[in-house]
């Protein structure tokens, strides 16, 4: 006998609370497979696309592209016949294929990463920011998720005011997108709930185009929110050196490998990080401000930023102090193609301790970025092109890069970050040195 059975927006981890819908799969009609994956869903951390644990056929789909579900709401209903399988025992079989406590069969969780050794802890006690802003209006306001209160502030909403659709009374992102609608059609003075409207004009009053107006969801709204923070909460200061890059070309043309995978230059660089990090800890770090405590990881997590369809993603290689070079370019490789086509998981793209940013490939020789709250220390490497040089005495042409060290003050001083650095620039100009690291 058939029935409808709903699948509902799962768990997505890492404390997710909701997702934007990027493109459905299927449409209403459709026969649907175990497993088959039926939309595609952008989240704070990364694009995925989500498997539907029942076969039958489409009946309704729950939201258009652009909509944001909350975790637990229906995403999509499915016909089916009435087995033994879908009244809820348990299959037979099954791909496996799992979100966070979600699949058609258990499959093992994620082993968390070893860290044989405790995370150090200094205590720190961080000035407060001066002139900051409240966090928000007095007194509790249901709000599932930190962005939807950053969207009300950013349009002047006051969110006592906006009733909320989820469970409990939950204000959801859809509940404020309603507020600011209703606020922009109704006068002023009219109704429970005032906004901030835009320009009715151009930036010089004359009439024109209008302006463009992206919604600011998914990854792009949840870098906006981490860069705000680091701005707001980090001291951080910046130092440079320039530094020969020739013989690190070089030995990257030494270590072409028969098999034909490449050893580029972004994995010689991680692993002069690595080495760099493992004499000067103090960088891998973060401060915990409510424990007023400076966190010094016993693990290198290193990200790095890699450019996607949809914007800047960081992946973060996992444990990187315990991989050799051939092994941190292997997986640098492996997660680029993972950003470029958008399959990377949550779990791929948080947890990092340090992050090395290349922005020398987009042609540009510095840059004084954003640390990635809550780092405390990034590496920042231009592009490397031919200059006159003063080489073993004589003027050459050689080929020579930027280094950029932005790092947290709160967490060491300018010595110390020279003295990395330094080190860095001294392993660029002179790879072989990376011996006494091993």
């Amino acid at each position: 006998m058939p029935s409808v059975r709903e699948f509902l927006l799962p768990d997505l981890g890492e404390g997710l609370t909701e997702a934007e819908i990027v493109r459905w799969l299927v449409a209403d009609g459709d026969m649907v497979a175990v497993d088959q994956p039926v939309v595609e869903v952008e989240t704070a951390k990364a694009t995925v696309e989500l498997p539907c644990p029942y076969a039958g056929v489409v009946t309704r789909r729950y939201g258009g592209e652009g909509d944001v579900l909350a975790v637990g709401a229906p995403l999509v209903a499915v016909t089916v016949e009435e087995t033994a399988a879908s009244a809820g025992e348990p299959r037979a079989t099954g791909s496996g294929s799992v979100l966070v406590g979600y699949g058609t069969r258990e499959t093992p969780r994620r082993r968390p990463a070893p860290a044989a050794v405790p995370a150090v802890t200094v205590p720190v006690r961080p000035a407060p920011v001066p002139g900051s802003a409240p966090a928000g209006p007095a007194g509790p306001v249901p709000v599932v998720s930190p962005l939807v209160r950053q969207l009300a502030r950013r349009h002047g909403l006051d969110l006592r005011s906006v009733p909320g659709s989820g469970a409990g009374g939950l204000i959801l992102r859809s509940d404020v997108d309603a507020a600011i609608r209703r606020a922009e059609r109704e006068p002023a003075g009219v109704g429970a709930v005032t906004a901030v409207p835009g320009p009715a004009h151009g930036p010089h009053g004359s009439d024109g185009p209008e302006p463009v107006r992206v919604p600011l969801r998914g990854r792009r709204a949840a870098a906006a929110a981490k860069f705000s923070r680091s701005r707001r909460e980090i001291p951080d200061a910046t130092c440079w050196v320039e530094a020969d890059a020739t013989a690190l070309l070089e030995a990257r043309a030494a270590l072409a490998r028969p098999d034909g995978a490449p050893i580029g230059l972004l994995a010689l660089l991680a692993r002069i990080c690595v080495a760099g990090l493992a004499r000067h800890p103090q960088l891998n770090a973060s401060v915990d401000t409510a424990r007023e405590e400076i966190v010094r990881w016993p693990a290198t997590h290193l990200g790095f930023a890699a450019q996607s369809a949809r914007g800047l993603t960081v992946p973060v290689v996992r444990d990187a102090h315990l991989r050799d070079t051939a092994g941190l370019a292997a997986e640098l490789a492996r997660l680029t193609a993972a950003a470029r086509a958008g399959t990377l998981t949550p779990a791929e793209v948080t947890g990092g301790t340090f992050t090395l940013n290349n922005y020398g490939v987009f042609g540009v020789d510095g840059s004084t970025p954003i640390l990635n709250h809550p780092e405390a220390a990034m590496l920042g490497v231009g592009r490397i092109a031919e200059k006159p040089w003063v080489h073993e005495g004589r003027l050459a042409v050689r080929r020579t890069v930027q280094l950029s060290l932005t790092f947290d003050h709160r967490v060491c001083d300018g010595a110390e970050a020279a003295g990395f650095l330094r080190h860095v620039a001294d392993r660029v100009e002179r790879p072989l040195r990376l011996l006494e690291d091993l």
